[in-house]
């Protein structure tokens, strides 16, 4: 306690002597003025996450080999679970999904080339990037049944007469990739999105998004449709991994059916979120089930390290978005422009970001093996800590793109009536005006204020939780949490910061 009590007043009286100007929060059109400096909300946060710790460690003391917690399944709600499991709804759903990925690539490749008068860009990057990631964060996996590439490749199996058993796979997928194809994937998109200006221009993103279609069709060919899936489909990964944070969850009771399953499911206690064994279960087998928010990323299971290294990019990158957005990278940046070019200095940005991420995790995971007096492997204990930085990417994913989705979202309506930019008006509404006003500044930044808090907080307790995991064979376990606690502090302070720097249009 003692050690807990020191920690939170070294951490806020650096804060306070580090930063003490005021700030305006996101600006779109108006000004907001903080009521107290930037550095008040950054001890008060800092406080409340360390606090947190101290509130948690009193209440959670006890580790258990397997973790539960309540669940309701949905399938047996009578009329919800006829829906849920309504072949009709599932096949216009499906349907839906491949007629939209076909007509974003049509309207890039046939409409106008103007980004803000075309229907690829803006539901590519605010519709279906920023919202799909709010979905299966907030409701659950929604993706894995709506992924068209998947559709669309199912279709051809059965129209083809192909076999859809993962052990028919002409090639056997390496296990040393692991998750490596959907982490340079996902760091490609993240180029795309924060170097290459490209990227936004209709055409260029229909052969973008032709491109990866060819990637994703050909992985699933050669290895078998989930095994792609699972290791190189990088949205599916991301999903996936943003999924587990969300209060739905997919399970299969009937174990015999994971012995098929070339994942790692048939070595876990139970079969949670595995898309595989869910789809080749019988109906009496399978469960869709409500569960606590953030559990799913508490379950004991085997994490590897091309999976914890996925996490830490997804950190990363968006933390690198927002930061490109300070006055801070804005002054580094216009120095380095002096020697090179803007996509070289943007590119180095974005690939030191998740190095420098990754470095200060494992100095405080190598800490934590320290303090706890950890005897086993160091690379066992960084993977397992690393789910709990997930809530701390969500939280970040809330407070950076709540206004570009609520916004500049709104283009969909207009675009809608006219998707190619062609002068229609299908609908109507290609006449609407962008409302302004529809979320204020000082909405977003309290918005983002609750969201990094809360969801450091709940990181806090996932790293409790699984800290927890290791006093058999630490015997200063609890001891061991302090540099995670540091660490999440300093997670905290400096989303907070990034969030509050002043954006001048």
């Amino acid at each position: 306690m003692r050690l807990t009590r020191t920690l939170v007043l070294a951490s806020a009286l650096t804060i306070f002597f580090a930063v003490a100007s005021p700030v305006y929060g996101h600006a779109f059109g108006q000004r907001y003025d903080l009521p107290i400096p930037l550095s008040y909300f950054l001890i008060g946060a800092a406080a409340t996450v360390a606090l947190s710790f101290v509130v948690i460690g009193m209440f959670v003391q006890k580790g258990r080999e397997s973790f539960t917690y309540p669940s309701l399944n949905l399938l047996d709600v009578p009329l919800l679970g006829a829906v849920l499991t309504s072949g009709v709804a599932a096949v216009v759903v499906r349907a839906i999904s491949v007629a939209m990925l076909l007509l974003l690539l049509l309207t890039g490749f046939l409409g106008t080339n103007r980004p803000i008068d075309n229907l690829s860009p803006t539901f590519i990057w605010i519709i279906w990037w920023v919202g799909m990631g709010y979905v299966a964060a907030l409701l659950g996996n929604v993706w894995i049944f709506l992924n068209p590439w998947k559709i669309t490749f199912e279709w051809f199996q059965r129209i083809s007469g192909q076999s859809e058993d993962e052990e028919d796979a002409p090639f056997r997928y390496p296990e040393g990739l692991d998750v490596w194809p959907a982490l340079l994937l996902l760091f490609l998109f993240a180029w795309s999105e924060n170097v290459f200006t490209g990227a936004f221009r209709p055409f260029t993103l229909s052969v973008m998004v032709a491109l990866y279609s060819i990637i994703t069709w050909v992985g699933m060919a050669a290895f078998g449709k989930h095994t792609w899936l699972r290791h190189g489909e990088a949205f599916t990964v991301l999903f996936g991994l943003f999924s587990r944070f969300s209060p739905t969850e997919v399970r299969v009771v009937d174990r015999g059916v994971c012995r098929r399953c070339d994942s790692e499911c048939s070595l876990e206690s139970e079969c949670v979120d595995c898309y595989d064994c869910y789809e080749r279960a019988d109906t009496g087998s399978r469960e869709l089930n409500l569960r606590p928010l953030a559990v799913g990323l508490a379950v004991k299971q085997r994490i590897s390290v091309a999976m914890a290294a996925f996490v830490i990019l997804t950190l990363a990158t968006v933390s690198f978005d927002g930061f490109q957005d300070t006055e801070t990278w804005a002054s580094w940046r216009a120095d380095l422009l002096t020697i090179t070019t803007t996509d070289v200095v943007d590119t180095l940005g974005l690939a030191i970001a998740p190095l420098l991420f990754a470095s200060v995790y494992v100095l405080f995971c190598w800490a934590v093996k320290l303090m706890s007096g950890d005897s086993g492997d160091f690379s066992s204990l960084a993977s397992a800590f690393v789910f709990s930085l997930v809530p701390i990417a969500l939280a970040y994913n809330i407070a950076h793109f709540v206004t570009l989705l609520l916004i500049q979202g709104q283009l969909i309506i207009p675009l809608a009536s006219d998707p190619f930019g062609l002068g229609w008006d299908i609908f109507g509404s290609a006449d609407y005006n962008i409302n302004l006003t529809i979320i204020s500044a000082k909405a977003v930044w309290f918005i983002s204020l609750a969201a990094i808090v809360l969801g450091h907080v709940i990181s806090v307790y996932l790293a409790h939780v699984t800290s927890l995991r290791f006093a058999d064979r630490a015997p200063n376990a609890l001891r061991g949490q302090i540099p995670m606690l540091a660490l999440m502090v300093l997670y905290t302070v400096s989303s907070l910061w990034i969030i509050g720097q002043p954006i001048v249009n």
